[in-house]
């Protein structure tokens, strides 16, 4: 029986996708480089990258737990990108990813969040992440439909550790067996059996793609 959901953040309830606010500075950019500013900062890859420090693949690893980290690792990333950033627009563009504006809901993330409160069963947002989110939820009117927000940057620990998927559903009081973890990760969020919680990954596509796959999974598990 599930008594407690724990969620991802982005990729399976909100998803970076900067559009106008991207602002002045990448007004002459295309869509083509947009679309690629934007895959660096969520899914962007050391591997095979050129032009980068020795040490970068360490940064890359903890780069959630460290909010000073976060940025160098992605400034670094962003000047290679190859998408053609002139100067300061490196920063400019790290500054769309922490800004709230830039995060788009899924059609359906609201809708479920109040389905599970309705429900009856507390909520954990599980995040690899190096900023506070809650802005977000609170631009969308979901902040009071989460309970605990479990962020690396916080508790020194990133997903796929059982760490955190512990220390979540201590703060939802249920027992990781109890809790199902939807996230769009199997790598990360998939972590979540190692604790004996039930786990459901959904794929992080544009929002515009993916409209019910959140209300889908609940059906899933009968919540």
């Amino acid at each position: 029986m599930i008594r407690g959901v724990l969620f991802d953040y982005s990729g399976t309830l909100f998803r970076l996708e900067p559009g106008t606010a991207w602002g002045e500075e990448f007004a002459a950019f295309s869509e083509a480089q947009r679309d690629r500013l934007t895959r660096v900062v969520t899914t962007w890859s050391p591997a095979g990258a050129d032009n980068l420090p020795p040490d970068f693949a360490t940064g890359w690893e903890r780069r959630d737990l460290d909010p000073d980290l976060h940025r160098s690792v992605y400034l670094t990333a962003l000047a290679s990108s190859g998408v053609g950033l002139g100067p300061g627009m490196a920063e400019a563009a790290y500054e769309r990813v922490l800004d709230p504006a830039a995060w788009q809901p899924y059609p359906d993330t609201v809708a479920a969040l109040r389905r599970v409160r309705a429900a009856g069963l507390p909520v954990a947002v599980v995040s690899n992440i190096a900023w506070d989110i809650r802005d977000v939820f609170a631009r969308h009117g979901a902040l009071e439909l989460v309970d605990e927000f479990v962020l690396s940057y916080v508790e020194g620990a990133m997903k796929p550790d059982p760490i955190i998927f512990r220390t979540a559903c201590r703060r939802i009081g249920v027992a990781p067996e109890d809790a199902l973890m939807i996230g769009d990760s199997a790598a990360a969020d998939g972590g979540a059996t190692e604790v004996g919680a039930r786990t459901a990954i959904i794929d992080a596509l544009p929002t515009a793609e993916r409209p019910d796959a959140l209300l889908s999974t609940l059906d899933k598990y009968a919540i």
